[in-house]
């Protein structure tokens, strides 16, 4: 079969291969460019800097009821992108390149799940999972498919609502919110139902962070991919691997924030790349979609 690539990406592609063979045991951190090719938006552009409005705060969320009916009436209608989307060439790829011992472990700043639909075992969700929601009040877990079958219920107009997608199952819809009706949480008559995610604003839980470093901690290199890095709560990661003179890689298009820090930094598409390593390491054809 013929290469295809462009001279950017064969060299991109051969430049990792040969960082993997120095460094075996990686710690990879992944951002919004690892799901770009599976259809959700990310928030950056290559400058880092925002494509879109940010988005909601958790302080603004947890104080304002307008602000809660904004977030569930634009998340009825955008989160189906979210909720449909299937693994990418990357997420299958750092699947196969853990199953080949290449790949410690993913710490992923993404909520949509798509590491673990691809197969990957060992997977740090730093902010959460978009797929559940938790109530605020007394800490009841519930399936975010079925909040929303009963939002569904109650707004009914909304399903026909049709707009662009935003990040993280947002939608680009402005227009009055006040009529949108939310249910509490059953169990304790007065929770305010949340995704089971770290809002912009929050904290990430101490747990999980330990959890992320010892993952550092025990590889021999990083590899950052698809992420500026302009959130500190994964930025933390690639200081905490200078910190402790582990080479960095990075896989981005455009400027990161620790651009500083990386003894390899590669500008090429994330899923093409990551597809070719994974099949040069391994010897096996591109996995099935």
């Amino acid at each position: 079969m013929n290469d295809t690539r462009q001279p950017a990406e064969t060299e991109a592609v051969e430049r990792l291969q040969a960082f993997m063979s120095r460094h075996p045991r990686l710690a990879v951190l992944t951002g919004a460019g690892v799901s770009t090719d599976s259809g959700i938006p990310d928030y950056r552009d290559t400058t880092g800097a925002w494509k879109c409005a940010p988005p909601m705060q958790h302080r603004q969320f947890m104080t304002s009821h307008a602000a809660r009916q904004r977030y569930w009436a634009r998340a009825l209608v955008g989160f189906r992108t979210l909720h449909r989307a299937r693994p990418g060439d990357a997420h299958r790829a750092l699947a196969r390149l853990e199953e080949a011992g290449v790949v410690y472990g993913v710490i992923t700043q993404n909520v949509d799940g798509l590491h673990q639909k691809a197969g990957s075992r060992r997977v740090i969700d730093l902010h959460g999972r978009a797929e559940q929601v938790r109530c605020m009040g007394c800490g009841a877990l519930r399936m975010r498919h079925d909040l929303h079958a009963e939002l569904a219920e109650r707004n009914p107009h909304w399903l026909e609502v049709k707009a662009d997608v935003r990040p993280d199952g947002d939608a680009n819809v402005e227009t009055d919110f006040s009529a949108f009706e939310m249910p509490g949480c059953q169990r304790c008559g007065q929770g305010i139902w949340k995704p089971d995610v770290v809002f912009f604003g929050d904290s990430v839980p101490p747990e999980r962070v330990l959890r992320a470093r010892a993952m550092v901690d025990e590889a021999d290199a990083l590899l950052v991919v698809g992420s500026s890095l302009m959130v500190y709560s994964g930025y933390r990661f690639a200081r905490q691997a200078a910190g402790s003179g582990k080479p960095i890689a990075c896989l981005n298009l455009g400027r990161t924030r620790a651009d500083g820090l990386y003894s390899l930094k590669l500008e090429a598409p994330v899923g093409a790349v990551l597809a070719a390593v994974a099949t040069a390491v391994t010897g096996e054809g591109r996995a099935a979609g």
